[in-house]
């Protein structure tokens, strides 16, 4: 078995997949858009046919999935939240900045008892990440 996340980004998953391919060196391993799909879907809205349908990115070993959904607005993201970590707590501030750039610190960045480095940031999409340094 293995579990992927997948993010309906609701629009923002082409500039979703840019930030991610800069900070966290992902890798787009699939990438279709509405256009591709041979069956026309009545759910997409007119003018959807470059958004993105289905994308894989590969981090690491781990694999995100995403999607601009039905690309009629901002996402919401509850609930939830994508944590990544890294043996460095230099790389850790430098993924915890970036990735907090236009988004929302939920708990800052800084020693804790668990680990030498551990925040907690929205990006500007609102997607919750908790980046720790071991």
């Amino acid at each position: 078995m293995k579990l992927s996340p997948y993010l309906f980004l609701d629009g923002q998953a082409e500039a979703a997949i840019s930030l991610y391919q800069r900070v966290l060196g992902a890798e787009v391993t699939v990438l279709m858009r509405f256009r591709d799909n041979p069956e026309p879907n009545p759910m997409v809205p007119p003018g959807s046919e470059e958004k993105i349908m289905h994308a894989e990115l590969r981090l690491g070993t781990d694999t995100l999935l995403l999607s601009d959904g039905m690309a009629q607005g901002k996402p919401r993201f509850e609930g939830s939240a994508l944590s990544i970590t890294v043996t460095d707590p230099a790389e850790a501030a430098r993924i915890f900045a970036a990735m907090g750039e236009g988004g929302r610190v939920q708990m800052p960045l800084g020693p804790t008892f668990f680990a030498r480095s551990f925040g907690m940031v929205a990006d500007r999409f609102g997607v919750s990440w908790m980046i720790l340094a071991a």
